[in-house]
């Protein structure tokens, strides 16, 4: 285990523990005894959960939801490849594997079962479903030491994956940097899904650097260009687009996200999701 690792680690460690403490990660509804809530029901919805009483009475069928009463399944899902390489750096891989950990260490000090999925071109890491801070400190180590330059994951590939590796309801976070479109609308069908963004501020707001030749990190390929006015503005559209594609299909289906920049303390970010 090398020194940064180490370091990312205790840090992650120091911060839930002190930070994140009484915050829990989900409010899931599932087979319990705590009565949620009552609402009218949908197309798909199971027909045993229908309270026959209640929807003769408002005259139209209403489900009732209630509290699990079974711990969380927390699932950290990171979609990976040279995308998470920009600039001179890998600050995005090293944020985006800070994030997690703080994640997995939050849900074993909640005492519920922590899941870790990282997909990358040549090969899917996946922890058991575990509570012990081993699988959870070798998932941490995989995500900051895996080398993905010149490498480009199929991320649509990588979320039907993952819709059928998970047979029970879960907690998904998806931690990647969007940088394309996505769709996660099976996934948040039958799980909570919420995604992580991680980005570097540059990329929002780049720099004019006139004459430059550029490295793609996905296939090593360069390109000489003037990356000037037109450039940028051509570039920041288009990145405006994605992104607003993508807010809008996470509103659509109800799944919760937030934007990490590298160098923002992700743990406040982080917190206004377990509130």
């Amino acid at each position: 285990m090398t020194t940064a690792l180490k370091a990312l680690q205790l840090k992650a460690r120091h911060q839930v523990y002190t930070l994140l403490s009484g915050h829990n990660l989900s409010k899931l509804h599932g087979e319990g005894y705590d009565f949620s809530e009552l609402r009218e029901y949908q197309t798909g919805d199971d027909i045993r959960k229908i309270n026959w009483m209640i929807s003769a009475k408002l005259g139209k069928p209403y489900i009732k939801e209630l509290h699990a009463n079974r711990e969380l399944s927390i699932v950290v899902s990171a979609l990976m490849d040279g995308s998470l390489y920009f600039g001179t750096g890998n600050a995005k891989q090293t944020k985006l594997t800070e994030v997690a950990t703080i994640l997995a260490y939050a849900a074993e000090q909640n005492g519920d079962l922590f899941t870790g999925l990282a997909y990358t071109q040549n090969k899917t890491f996946e922890t058991p479903p575990t509570k012990q801070l081993y699988h959870i400190e070798q998932f941490s180590q995989t995500l900051l030491e895996t080398n993905l330059l010149e490498t480009e994951n199929n991320n649509s590939e990588s979320l039907k994956n993952l819709f059928q590796r998970l047979y029970k309801p879960s907690l998904i976070f998806v931690l990647g940097d969007f940088l394309e479109e996505v769709d996660l609308s099976i996934l948040a069908q039958k799980h909570e899904v919420v995604v992580i963004i991680i980005r570097d501020r540059e990329e929002e707001d780049p720099k004019r650097l006139g004459e430059v030749i550029l490295s793609n990190p996905q296939d090593g390929k360069n390109m000489e260009t003037f990356f000037g006015k037109a450039s940028i503005e051509k570039y920041v559209a288009k990145l405006k687009e994605n992104d607003e594609v993508n807010a809008a299909h996470f509103s659509r289906y109800d799944i919760r996200f937030v934007k990490i920049f590298t160098d923002e303390v992700a743990i406040s970010k982080l917190i206004t999701l377990f509130i």
